[in-house]
């Protein structure tokens, strides 16, 4: 789940908190956490310099665990479909991969 983590765009938190009714004053407060936020690469030669981060959300925090919630079910709202009247199919797929190749992987599987 880490790795999901830190490809999930912010401007897709934005949306999804939106999406799902948060008051603006609310999300600037949540998203004011992730305003010039930097990190380095700890490496056995040494540190790098910092940089900023842009995208995904802070590993070991329990409001990304939520916001990652959030995102996906704003998501599976946004795909709802509706069959025969009164009920909702939802279809959602979502496959991570690090290159092409490995998502025709899983997709295949």
């Amino acid at each position: 789940m880490a790795r999901v983590f830190d490809r999930v765009p912010r401007e897709l938190i934005i949306w999804a908190v939106h999406k799902l009714g948060v008051d603006k004053w609310l999300v600037s407060a949540v998203m004011s956490v992730y305003l010039g936020a930097r990190t380095l690469v700890r490496t056995v030669h040494g540190n790098s310099d910092n940089f900023e981060v842009k995208v995904g959300m802070h590993q070991g925090s329990a409001l990304s665990t939520l916001l990652f919630v959030i995102v996906m079910e704003a998501i599976s709202r946004e795909f709802e479909m509706p069959c025969h009247g009164s009920c909702y199919m939802q279809i959602i797929l979502v496959v991570i991969a690090g290159s092409e190749e490995e998502l025709i992987k899983k997709l295949n599987r």
